[in-house]
């Protein structure tokens, strides 16, 4: 399908498929902010003492099960609105899928486990933890690179997908240290900041290493970016990244960043994957498979995305409305851990 042919079928009023495109966009980025963090607590647990960790899972403990409720809406709008294109997408990340969502698993059985557990069996459930929240990390890392390359085989896409799993590891870290600024106080906070100062690099390297990969492993994508005027619309994405990437580097340098300024590294990463989440949205866009399947050709009948339109009008809110009431109301810092 040429740019005309596209053109043709957006303007003549088909923009359903496109709306749920951008609804499945909206709820796998919230999905990876919000479990994302929570993903990065997970894997940081591994370098806090027994006490601490038991304040990181109560920083994360009333949110982290509803974050993942993002995720059903991102694959259910794929199943239902893009039927063509889920047999494709899941087919071919049936494997990392499968980690995935034995992470998660893991995680879940951990959470609950874990303080019931007499003392000498509790290390173990907070390795289970750590390990899921590793292996959940790195599947979805794995699932994006192959994505992005629409399955391509070979050692470029291969290694481009390892590339990527590592990256976002390194971004929920991120991201996880700058939740625990914002969530606990005093010696576990001070250890956040530095964690948060230890990881910040290997972002920084790997955002850095995908810029320069991406087009290369994809020649859509390098059509895109470096075609004009496209390449001057695009220039504020790099540029908002690396000025958010600075900023939450700065903020970890001062001190004030354990009071005043605590929601700033959080925030500053927050930024930099709605970029990449833009980025990556103008890349794949009009394609739901890169280069084999657009948003019209995998879309379901009009007839039946008007009816699925009318369940996510009701399903979307009401998700949207719990998150925003359950952060408002578990808002402040982390208290002691309790299972009542």
């Amino acid at each position: 399908m040429t740019p005309t042919d596209l053109t043709s079928v957006a303007t003549s009023g088909d923009w359903l498929p496109v709306l749920f495109m951008g609804l499945m966009g909206f709820a796998m980025l919230a999905y990876v902010l919000l479990d994302g963090y929570d993903l990065g607590v997970g894997m940081w647990m591994a370098r806090a003492s027994a006490a601490e960790r038991d304040t990181m899972v109560a920083s994360i403990g009333p949110f982290w099960d509803a974050n993942e409720t993002w995720l059903v809406l991102g694959v259910g709008l794929l199943l239902i609105a893009f039927p063509k294109a889920h047999g494709v997408v899941l087919g071919a990340l049936y494997l990392p899928v499968s980690l995935m969502l034995l992470g998660l698993t893991l995680r879940g059985v951990a959470f609950d486990f874990r303080v019931k557990a007499r003392d000498e069996h509790q290390l173990l459930w907070n390795r289970v933890f750590i390990a899921g929240s590793a292996l959940a990390s790195l599947a979805q890392g794995w699932m994006l690179g192959r994505y992005v390359t629409g399955f391509a085989e070979g050692l470029w896409p291969w290694l481009f997908a390892g590339l990527i799993a590592l990256s976002l590891v390194a971004a929920y870290l991120l991201l996880g240290a700058g939740w625990l600024i914002i969530k606990t106080e005093g010696a576990l906070q001070r250890r956040a900041v530095q964690w948060a100062k230890a990881v910040w690099p290997a972002v920084v390297v790997g955002i850095g290493l995908i810029s320069v990969a991406t087009p290369w492993v994809s020649e859509t994508v390098r059509s895109r970016w470096f075609a004009l005027p496209d390449f001057i619309a695009l220039l504020p994405i790099p540029l908002v990244t690396l000025g958010a990437l600075v900023a939450v580097r700065s903020s970890l340098n001062s001190k004030l960043v354990v009071d005043r300024f605590s929601a700033l590294p959080f925030g500053g990463t927050v930024v930099v994957f709605l970029m990449a989440g833009v980025g990556l949205a103008y890349s794949l866009f009009p394609y739901v498979v890169m280069d084999r399947m657009t948003v019209w050709q995998a879309a379901s009948s009009r007839e039946s995305l008007w009816v699925i339109l009318a369940g996510t009008a009701l399903t979307v809110p009401a998700i949207l409305g719990y998150t925003v009431f359950a952060y408002r109301v578990f808002r402040g810092k982390a208290t002691a851990l309790s299972y009542g």
